[in-house]
C-alpha cells in the first residue's frame, strides 16, 4: 500500500494506514479532522497498525488529532503505534502528551 489514508472502521474507531510524510500529511490532517468532528462516541481510538513508515509528520498528525478531539470534548486513544513512531515520541518528549495504548490492535479487514 503506498497511499496513506485515515478511515472510520466502526463508530469511534479510526485506522491510519500507509506512509506518513510531507506528501500525505495535509490530506490526512483534513480527513482526520473531519472524521473526529463527526464522531459521536465519548472516546476515539486511532489504530496505527497499518502505518508502514512515518517521519515526524506522523507524530504531528497525532498531536493535531488530539487537539481536534479535545475541541469537541472527546478523548483520544492511540493503539498499535509502530516502534519507530514510539521511539520518536520518546525523543520528542511526547509520551506524556499523547496517550499510547500498549495493546496491539487486531488488523482490520480492508
Amino acid at each position: 500500500m503506498s497511499d496513506a489514508r485515515i478511515t472510520e472502521i466502526t463508530p469511534g474507531e479510526l485506522r491510519l494506514d500507509g506512509v506518513l510524510d510531507y506528501r500525505s500529511g495535509a490530506a490526512l490532517r483534513q480527513a482526520g479532522q473531519a472524521l473526529i468532528r463527526k464522531a459521536t462516541t465519548p472516546a476515539i481510538t486511532i489504530d496505527c497498525s497499518g502505518v508502514q513508515q512515518s517521519s515526524s509528520v506522523g507524530l504531528s498528525l497525532l498531536l493535531a488529532y488530539q487537539r481536534d478531539a479535545m475541541a469537541v470534548g472527546r478523548q483520544l486513544r492511540i493503539v498499535a503505534l509502530p516502534d519507530d513512531m514510539r521511539e520518536m515520541a520518546g525523543v520528542y518528549g511526547l509520551r506524556e502528551v499523547l496517550v499510547f495504548e500498549e495493546v496491539v490492535a487486531e488488523p482490520a479487514s480492508v
